[in-house]
């Protein structure tokens, strides 16, 4: 089921250093819009994927925070634009 924009973008910002709201919206329309819808998705899965890792038991704990945090830090390098090519437009 493919998800609108604003369920793409309905996510909790406050983590995020460089969220640009006006940025992200201007990214969906513009040139790379649907690479970006698809890069939105890999972040939602990023953030299963990291949900699923919490729950882990044959890991440590180190392991498993450091592990979660990697998968949220590229989540929230998808989700700030940082993976689009540069647009002259």
């Amino acid at each position: 089921m493919r998800r609108t924009d604003d369920e793409l973008l309905a996510f909790d910002t406050d983590d995020l250093e460089d969220w640009d709201g006006g940025r992200a919206r201007a990214a969906l329309r513009g040139r790379y819009g649907l690479l970006y819808r698809n890069h939105l998705g890999i972040a939602l899965r990023l953030d299963a994927w990291a949900e699923a890792e919490s729950r882990r038991t044959d890991a440590d704990a180190r392991y498993k925070a450091g592990y979660r945090q990697a998968l949220r830090d590229m989540a929230a390098f998808l989700r700030q634009t940082y993976y689009l090519p540069p647009d002259p437009d």
